[in-house]
């Protein structure tokens, strides 16, 4: 693994997880050991209940079935790239989307800042494809977002397979499968 932080994000729009399901997977999260590999674990068992559940949602807004909004979160996807991050893979799904971004050591960045950047101009840019149909105040993106540290080099392999075919198994049209909706590098 190379030296630095690498994570899974995962960003989703409002609506797009029932409060009372986001309410029992964040009390399940916070019953789990405070570090460790029982931590690990749950953390992990967190994720695959939270993707599974945003993939059978049927509520929320759906933004990202239009390709123009799409291409304009990929395209700040790759942009993050400029502050230092390399973009290992992603997959915008119709309500959310994975990102896999390692930062290496020494960029004068912190992770959490970065990602706080990211949120708030991928919100900027695809607000304004989506104008007509958003309140002004409304917020673009659900308040905050999900990271998974990556482990380990075996560990990122998995993660991009997983995102890699997420559109497929998520039972999406082949063109969630392709540019601008999912890549990997």
């Amino acid at each position: 693994m190379l030296p630095g932080e690498t994570i899974l994000l995962t960003l989703r729009l409002p609506g797009t997880l029932p409060p009372a399901t986001a309410r029992a997977l964040a009390a399940e999260l916070r019953q789990a050991p405070a570090a460790g590999a029982d931590y690990r674990r749950a953390q992990k068992v967190f994720f695959a209940k939270f993707d599974a559940a945003l993939d059978r949602a049927g509520t929320g807004a759906r933004h990202f079935e239009d390709e123009k909004i799409a291409a304009a979160l990929a395209g700040e996807f790759m942009l993050v790239e400029e502050t230092g991050f390399v973009v290992h893979g992603f997959a915008i799904l119709p309500g959310h989307a994975h990102l896999v971004l390692h930062l290496p050591p020494g960029r004068g960045l912190a992770l959490a800042k970065a990602l706080d950047l990211l949120h708030a101009r991928s919100a900027a840019a695809c607000r304004r494809l989506v104008r007509p149909r958003l309140a002004p105040d409304a917020p673009f993106w659900q308040g905050s977002w999900h990271d998974y540290p990556v482990a380990d080099a075996a560990e990122l392999t998995r993660i991009l397979a997983y995102v890699g075919g997420q559109a497929r198994q998520a039972g999406l049209p082949q063109r969630y499968q392709k540019w601008p909706y999912a890549a990997s590098y």
